[in-house]
């Protein structure tokens, strides 16, 4: 649990699951409401634990891009089932509940 620990973690792995090999700023795009400081940090604590390798190219300005590892794949697709789980919760709390909380944390 320590690996997906943090608001963030679980989106960026579905971040770069759908999208595939994203810039730092595409990342922060695909995610309204995290905070510069939040995805970086979440960043390292990810390629620190083999989930996303970080690649840096050596030009001017300087491009770095993230992308899953074997291992990043491997979490994603066990986290896969929260999905439909997460799905049917929303149903069963009502979509209105869901709609204001995503409000809410966007807004933050």
């Amino acid at each position: 649990m320590d690996v997906v620990a943090g608001k963030w973690k679980c989106l960026i792995l579905w971040e770069l699951h759908n999208y595939g090999t994203r810039r730092f700023g595409e990342l922060r795009r695909g995610l309204p409401g995290v905070s510069e400081k939040m995805l970086i940090q979440h960043l390292r604590e990810m390629e620190e634990d083999g989930l996303v390798h970080r690649e840096v190219y050596r030009e001017v300005p300087p491009k770095v891009e993230y992308s899953l590892t074997e291992h990043g794949v491997s979490l994603n697709a066990a986290l896969a089932l929260l999905g439909p789980w997460g799905t049917e919760r929303m149903r069963r709390i009502g979509a209105e509940k869901v709609s204001v909380d995503v409000a809410a944390t966007v807004r933050r």
